[in-house]
């Protein structure tokens, strides 16, 4: 049992973590109509930012500023390049984006190096945010933070302690209160209706008088901020090296595409799936024979000498997001929760 819900909440914190990824590549695409191929680059600038920041500032100034900086990167870039080649289409767009990406790739590897940053959260985050104890005697309990003696006592062998890191805890509350904010914003506030409205009406919010290339600049800079924050966390708690924005890249457009193009519902519940997806098939050692056979399915022969069904599940999880793509893309394009095609 405490298997079950340490994966499960391990899965909702990537999960969680992606979508504070997803959401501000979701939020460029439905006000814009531009897939940012640089957005993961974002991502990692802000995890070398709140690095570098925190060591002369802490963490805690980092994890507000280094966002900033990162908007404040993506409204320049909008307002400087972008919006130059917008006029000429979505190849010219996509193409430029794909350029920055490298361009921040060769500029990160320059400053800060080719190997992994020691980017350490900060000690409030460091070390369990709980641990579950499974007694034989007693059961399953759980204590907050370390659990002490208890785990640690050679004398008692039996207890299986199953700590949940106060990171991956830091990650699900801070995306939570992240999205709430977010919906707050573009439901709640003058400023998200004009943002709707510049959305689908962009001719009339501008004839009211509201400088509409000026708030896709703004969104543009939102959605790289968001992209940031989550480079931060996600720094602080998996690794920063230069690497990590092509880790995450290609994972946040399954997420947008699977989730619904433009759809910030569809991302969450994508992020979440692909989450808990990922993270109970890298648990799990039985090989694809094994699972087959265990839905009763007969193989032949030679089909069980097969090199690909002696795989274990946890060597093909990091196919299984993209598997996910292929299936949504033939049974339903427009995403789970998507309103346009494609």
């Amino acid at each position: 049992m405490e298997f079950l819900i340490i994966s499960t909440l391990n899965g909702l914190s990537y999960g969680l973590l992606l979508f504070m990824l997803s959401s501000g590549l979701t939020l460029i695409f439905s006000m814009m109509g531009v897939l940012n191929f640089a957005h993961a680059s974002f991502y990692m600038l802000g995890a070398y930012s709140g690095y570098t920041l925190s060591g002369l500032i802490g963490f805690w100034p980092a994890l507000v500023l280094a966002p900033l900086i990162t908007g404040a990167l993506g409204a320049a870039f909008e307002r400087g390049s972008l919006r130059k080649v917008h006029v000429y289409g979505h190849v010219p767009e996509l193409l430029v984006t794909f350029g920055l990406s490298y361009i921040v790739l060769e500029l990160v590897q320059l400053i800060w190096g080719r190997v992994a940053v020691e980017f350490q959260p900060p000690p409030l985050l460091q070390g369990p945010m709980f641990t579950l104890i499974h007694h034989p005697a007693d059961g399953m309990s759980w204590v907050w933070g370390a659990a002490g003696a208890l785990c640690t006592d050679a004398s008692a062998a039996s207890v299986v302690c199953s700590p949940f890191p106060a990171t991956r805890g830091f990650v699900m509350l801070t995306a939570v209160a992240m999205m709430g904010s977010l919906w707050w914003v573009l439901s709640r506030t003058r400023t998200g209706l004009i943002i709707q409205a510049a959305l689908t009406h962009p001719e009339m919010v501008e004839a009211l008088g509201h400088n509409v290339p000026r708030i896709f600049m703004l969104v543009f800079g939102l959605g790289t901020g968001l992209a940031g924050l989550a480079g931060v966390i996600g720094g602080s708690t998996f690794v920063t090296e230069p690497a990590m924005a092509a880790t995450v890249g290609s994972v946040i457009f399954v997420v947008v595409v699977v989730g619904g193009m433009g759809s910030l519902a569809g991302a969450f519940l994508a992020s979440l799936l692909i989450g808990l997806l990922q993270t109970y098939a890298v648990a799990v050692d039985a090989s694809v024979l094994d699972l087959l056979q265990a839905l009763g399915m007969t193989l032949s022969a030679t089909a069980r000498e097969s090199s690909l069904i002696k795989l274990t599940v946890s060597q093909v999880a990091p196919i299984l997001p993209y598997l996910l793509l292929v299936l949504i893309l033939i049974f339903r394009p427009k995403g789970l929760l998507g309103t346009r095609e494609g």
